[in-house]
């Protein structure tokens, strides 16, 4: 219906959910990475088939639709996933795994399951948006404008913009949202910071404009957006129509991006896990229409801070680590802030990595070794004293995570890009 493709979820979704507490309106925002159909190019280099979430986010709307939080769920996220029926035929059976593998076991009901077993809030519609979709959504606004600090060149993600201010459609807008290695630290949480502020400026482009105060742009743009639309069958265009009208008084500085507080997956530093502690008092704030907690203390800072990355020069030392690893290994710090020199020295095989640092390097040794726990620290009185030797031997090393967000702060809409 209006040109939307629609899911009977109700027998899916089983009896045991939470319950409904006011009047407010909890969506599930789902970006599929499927190849099928007009998405077909985007897999075919790889050899991707197959579909999974790309981007998981919970919106929350008021019951007076006077403020909207959306909370983003990291797709590498390690949960427990419930018993889901499959779109056909077959049931998939209770399991521990990544986020993403919900949706790629049994669709966008499975991922509904999961988060309100996870959470305790009730979702009331989904809504599953594809590659295309995305591009006819920020073309139908006109485009969507975003902020680089430097100029960008990424191939692999299709990704060309200059650096600063500028307006993104289409193709771009998708590189944008999507990229890893060109932008950022190459995270998954660095990617979603990046996506809510990208949705931060589409929350901008509606409210300042006529898209949501004139109802003829609403139903244009509703009518390009939702091509490509999956949602379930009580949300049809008739209904997203009437749910915009509702929104046409909310402004962009009511509009609250957050991550679900995180921490690090101990037998796998790729993979996170959430955060119970902080995680609980912002769905129940969800749940109850509340205030969002506030970010915990930092607990004081005891002894000298450790030196910034960009304080911090580095020569990569090759010493039988594959090269591909190396590479990795050099692209990553630099994109951390460390100055890496250019060259990439070669050194005898050594099983162990190791930090070689003189006396006077001792702070920058102690600043790398927080990002590269698994060098061992290894002081040289005949070491250069102006920087650090990062030698990479069979045994390879590993970045740690990058900072894990919390709930405070987040994204607003209403924000100056290039602030």
């Amino acid at each position: 219906m209006g040109g939307i493709e629609q899911e009977n979820v109700t027998d899916k979704l089983g009896t045991d959910r939470p319950k409904k507490l006011n009047k407010s309106l909890n969506i599930l925002l789902i970006g599929s990475d499927t190849r099928e159909g007009d998405n077909a190019r985007y897999g075919a280099a790889a050899g991707m088939s197959g579909a999974r979430s790309d981007t998981t986010i919970l919106l929350h709307l008021s019951p007076n639709r006077d403020h909207a939080v959306g909370i983003s769920f990291p797709r590498d996220s390690m949960v427990k996933i419930p018993a889901c029926k499959k779109e056909k035929r077959g049931t998939v059976p209770a399991q521990f795994g990544m986020l993403n593998a919900a949706f790629a076991y049994a669709g966008p009901t499975c991922t509904w399951r999961t988060l309100e077993s996870l959470t305790g809030i009730h979702i009331d519609h989904f809504v599953q948006v594809d590659f295309a979709g995305f591009k006819r959504m920020v073309d139908a606004l006109g485009g969507v404008q975003i902020c680089v600090d430097k100029p960008v060149n990424d191939p692999r993600a299709e990704l060309h913009l200059k650096a600063g201010k500028q307006t993104v459609k289409g193709e771009e807008a998708l590189g944008y949202v999507r990229a890893r290695y060109s932008l950022g630290n190459g995270s998954d949480l660095e990617r979603i910071e990046r996506q809510q502020k990208f949705m931060a400026s589409v929350v901008d482009k509606a409210t300042s404009g006529s898209v949501l105060s004139d109802p003829a742009k609403t139903y244009k743009f509703l009518k390009a957006a939702t091509k490509s639309m999956t949602t379930d069958d009580d949300l049809d265009l008739a209904a997203m129509r009437k749910l915009a009208d509702g929104l046409r008084g909310m402004s962009a500085g009511q509009v609250r991006f957050v991550t679900v507080p995180v921490e690090r997956y101990a037998p796998d530093p790729n993979r996170v896990q959430w955060n119970q502690e902080l995680a609980k008092p912002l769905f129940d704030a969800i749940k109850h229409d509340g205030e969002l907690p506030a970010e915990p203390a930092k607990p004081a800072q005891t002894g000298p801070a450790p030196l910034a990355p960009a304080r911090v020069h580095v020569t990569v030392v090759a010493a039988g680590a594959k090269d591909k690893l190396v590479e990795r290994v050099v692209r990553q710090l630099r994109q951390r802030g460390y100055k890496v020199a250019k060259k990439v020295e070669k050194g005898s095989e050594t099983a162990e990595s190791r930090l070689v640092y003189g006396a006077a390097a001792e702070p920058q040794a102690t600043a790398l070794a927080r990002d590269v726990p698994n060098a061992m620290l290894a002081p040289d009185t005949k070491a250069p004293q102006d920087g650090v030797r990062l030698v990479i031997g069979t045994n390879g090393v590993r970045l740690t995570p990058p900072a894990i967000n919390k709930i405070g702060g987040g994204v607003k809409g209403g924000q100056k890009l290039c602030g």
